[in-house]
């Protein structure tokens, strides 16, 4: 059901796409239900947020802003100059555009817009996606309404009369993946009889994956295997390269892919890292899947996500450290085992919160209303 009413809303947080593509999902659901409603993106100058929102159909405006380097850098020096500025901007933009409310998915771009909205008791809601909160939303939870969250126990970071347990925003096309088997594997020109790995490291790949992958690609493809990998952009030239000296049948390497619902659709086990989005989407989905937690992030927050999984027997686990020995071991453990792949598939399922993108904007309704 749509209502014509000219609500106007800011939303921020980027960075990454564990925080854009949130964002995106909510004001999609937001414009489905009152399609007069105006809204305004709020995210860092020169980051992923100014070109993805854009792409997505909506307005955004860059901040000058970044995030604390951990190490001694001469940005840092800039860095008081950086909020202060962008704070003031954040003000500036909020007396202007004069939203209903604001929501804040995390990232540093979402800090100033966020203190500029809370100071003028502006109706307001964070998300955090992740198991373990991030600094900004961490620094905000106190100021706003609410907190949506998609893991139990953020009462650890959060006011608990404030937390809601919403999930995270997963795209539609990715809900109804399973109704597309036939389809997905038709689209990549693979076999339906054989079973499919899905292997997904990010848009810019993982190293660990990849050098992984290449050392026992050929095993799996001898075992009677298929494969669809998304190398990531830093590593598509070696990898599509040295899969070609292999001269393997049915492993489909690319750079991107654009059609997740059709590559979750085609598969039988994924092995993905661990960031908040890529769990969501999982859970959704509902497929065996083994993660590799990327370590490069802060506070080990991949590690976090996975554990809160594999302790309640949703998925499995193979280290950062570990992945060049066990993960093809692990692979064909799993594609060997229809009983632990059941189990991992039931549980996964019971974890997701397919009704995400909808309940966080009923919240954000309830207080506007």
């Amino acid at each position: 059901m749509t209502e014509n009413k000219p609500y106007r809303f800011i939303i921020s947080g980027g960075g990454t796409g564990g925080h854009i593509y949130p964002a995106i999902a909510v004001a999609n659901e937001i414009k489905s239900r009152y399609p007069s409603a105006q809204i305004l993106f709020v995210g860092a100058k020169g980051r992923m947020e100014m070109k993805k929102v854009p792409e997505a159909g909506y307005q955004i405006i860059g901040l000058w802003i970044s995030g604390f380097q951990r190490r001694v850098t001469i940005e840092n020096l800039y860095f008081p100059f950086k909020v202060l500025f962008s704070y003031l901007a954040a003000q500036k933009l909020v007396k202007k555009f004069k939203p209903n409310a604001v929501l804040g998915f995390g990232g540093y771009a979402s800090g100033p817009i966020m203190l500029a909205a809370t100071s003028k008791k502006l109706p307001s809601i964070v998300q955090e996606q992740n198991s373990h909160a991030g600094m900004t939303n961490k620094s905000l939870g106190k100021k706003v309404n609410k907190v949506c969250v998609a893991y139990e126990n953020m009462d650890r970071y959060f006011p608990k009369s404030k937390i809601r347990l919403t999930g995270n925003p997963v795209r539609k096309d990715i809900i109804y993946s399973g109704q597309k088997r036939i389809d997905a594997l038709k689209h990549f020109g693979l076999e339906t009889n054989k079973k499919t790995i899905l292997v997904i490291g990010g848009s810019l790949g993982a190293r660990t994956i990849n050098r992984s992958m290449l050392k026992g690609v050929m095993a799996l493809s001898e075992a009677g295997y298929q494969v669809i990998w998304q190398t990531g952009r830093f590593y598509y030239d070696e990898v599509q390269s040295k899969v070609a000296d292999m001269q393997l049948t049915g492993v489909r390497i690319h750079e991107f892919i654009k059609e997740m619902d059709l590559a979750y659709g085609a598969s039988d086990v994924v092995i993905s890292r661990a960031g908040a989005l890529s769990v969501s989407e999982l859970a959704v989905v509902g497929k065996p899947v083994i993660f590799i937690p990327s370590p490069n992030v802060a506070e080990d927050h991949q590690t976090k996500n996975a554990m809160a999984y594999v302790n309640k027997e949703a998925a499995l686990m193979v280290t950062d450290k570990e992945a060049m020995d066990k993960l093809v071991r692990t692979v064909l453990d799993l594609l060997n085992d229809e009983s632990l792949q059941n189990r991992l598939s039931s549980n996964i399922r019971k974890l997701s919160k397919p009704d995400a993108t909808k309940n966080i904007v009923d919240e954000l309704m309830e207080l506007i209303k």
